[in-house]
């Protein structure tokens, strides 16, 4: 059987319909968990909605609001775009200044993301995506292609995220400026709080019916009778409340998004089963895919 980090986004033609009858549990919100639950449903596989995390406001809304008048006054030379959490804030502060997203980024600033979700989203939005890496879609990756000379940056960021982007771009020579743009909690979000910005309808949107969402008691007796699958951890954040609520996760694989959380979730003891090369949809389905693939042949 492959290792996990050697799982290609491209299938075998032995591969495919591998997850057809698979019950696969997404721990996300079923907004954020329509791309793929569309996809896993298109392939005859049944997507559950288990929320394990959620997102509110930064409490320093002053502090945000400061520096995003600096940005749409030019005073940064590249926003750096790490979640599409950041993309929901950026909508949300945009209506609440009576102006798009695309208003809050002047023409002379350049923007950078991680992910493919965050540059269509930010592209769909009218903000075009200078750097972004194709390979490695992580902190690292966009460090690795940081060839700018020392500019200012602006990074807002969840106020969980690791230092790794901040501190690799400033040891490439960037002016940093480094702050919380919204904070990762706990399922259910307070409500008057929770960072609920809905994104462009071409950005995941779906033909299928929203999958079911379990309750935590619904997922503990779904795993005891052995009738889920997978599930797939998001972030690392959702990896470690899978550690405090589901374990043992039994006949169930975990399929993490990417190394980040697959690391997350080999420290705290849980096996990988397999990480998405690529953290889409498409990369998540082809790590299932070539999971149940193996199974026959181990």
């Amino acid at each position: 059987m492959p290792r996990p980090d050697d799982l290609a986004c491209g299938l075998a033609d032995d591969q495919a319909g591998a997850v057809r009858g698979k019950r696969v549990l997404i721990t996300r919100s079923a907004d954020r968990a329509r791309p793929l639950a569309s996809l896993l449903s298109s392939l005859g596989a049944q997507p559950l909605v288990l929320p394990l995390i959620d997102f509110e406001r930064a409490i320093d809304q002053p502090a945000l609001d400061a520096a995003l008048d600096g940005l749409a006054a030019g005073d940064f030379d590249w926003l750096v775009v790490s979640s599409i959490t950041t993309v929901r804030v950026l909508v949300e502060k945009a209506a609440q200044r009576g102006t798009t997203p695309a208003a809050l980024v002047p023409s002379g600033t350049r923007v950078a993301t991680i992910g493919p979700s965050s540059r269509q989203v930010l592209q769909a939005l009218g903000i075009p995506v200078a750097l972004a890496p194709e390979d490695n879609q992580s902190a690292d990756g966009l460090v690795g292609l940081w060839t700018a000379a020392p500019e200012r940056v602006l990074l807002p960021q969840a106020d969980i995220a690791a230092p790794g982007l901040r501190e690799g771009l400033a040891a490439k020579g960037a002016d940093v400026t480094s702050l919380v743009a919204y904070h990762t909690v706990d399922f259910p979000a307070r409500a008057e709080l929770r960072v609920a910005a809905e994104l462009p309808t071409a950005v995941g949107g779906s033909a299928h019916a929203a999958p079911r969402e379990l309750s935590p008691q619904e997922a503990r007796g779904e795993l005891d009778a052995g009738t889920i699958d997978a599930v797939v951890a998001a972030s690392p954040s959702a990896a470690r409340r899978i550690a405090r609520t589901l374990l043992p996760l039994g006949r169930c694989r975990l399929i993490a998004i990417g190394r980040p959380t697959a690391a997350e979730a080999a420290a705290l003891g849980i096996p990988v089963a397999a990480t998405a090369k690529v953290p889409t949809p498409d990369g998540i389905v082809a790590a299932l895919e070539t999971v149940f693939a193996n199974e026959g042949t181990i």
